[in-house]
């Protein structure tokens, strides 16, 4: 396991977050930190993408930032330029995936059929991301292609809640969880940063109630 897949199995529950607003960047990575969520998977979807991953590695290098639903290499180069540490596709592009390997930056990319995996495994990578979760099958599809699989750890992200999340961490084959609930859009547009610092707080208790480890 690389030391980027033992710090993500260590915070367990990686937040998926969409900001639409550079202002909103350091309030939202003060809030996770104080949640015990030291993590944020900013996805690559808004023009504040870029800028908003660059705040919170400067303001917070503690914060574990990396950049999700990267498509290209200059995307790649993007996000890594404003300060990512790993990179989070929804599909599996060997081009990318490569690219990331040639420049040494961790990628975690989707897969959801055995096709995509072997893929995956080819690649020589050893963590993949599950996507869409939910839809795909959940944890009983991860579990099935796991049992095949061996050796790979899956973090599926897609329809991740309170309600089943720790049905999924308490599975050998997930290293973690990428979970939007607690950064929703409207909780952090409306400005309300101590409920999103109760949320992470709620969910960083179900990981450690799980896996009994703390963060990293």
């Amino acid at each position: 396991m690389t030391e980027m897949e033992k710090k993500l199995e260590q915070v367990g529950i990686i937040p998926v977050v969409v900001l639409k607003e550079e202002k909103d960047a350091l309030p939202l990575g003060a809030a996770l930190l104080e949640g015990g969520l030291p993590c944020a998977e900013v996805t690559f979807r808004t023009e504040a993408a870029e800028r908003s991953i660059r705040k919170m590695t400067e303001a917070y290098p503690e914060l574990l930032v990396g950049a999700g639903t990267v498509l290209t290499r200059s995307q790649v180069d993007r996000a890594v330029a404003a300060g990512a540490k790993f990179i989070v596709s929804p599909g599996l592009n060997p081009r990318v995936v490569r690219y990331c390997q040639q420049i040494n930056i961790p990628i975690v990319p989707g897969v959801v059929t055995p096709g995509e995996i072997e893929q995956a495994l080819e690649l020589g990578l050893t963590t993949v991301k599950f996507f869409p979760a939910e839809p795909s099958g959940g944890l009983k599809m991860i579990e099935a292609l796991g049992a095949a699989y061996t050796k790979l750890k899956f973090m599926p992200t897609g329809g991740i809640h309170p309600a089943n999340v720790k049905e999924y961490l308490r599975s050998e084959k997930i290293l973690a969880c990428g979970g939007s609930w607690m950064v929703k859009g409207d909780l952090v547009s409306q400005g309300k940063f101590d409920e999103i610092a109760q949320m992470c707080r709620e969910a960083a208790g179900m990981v450690k109630e799980i896996r009994k480890t703390g963060t990293i």
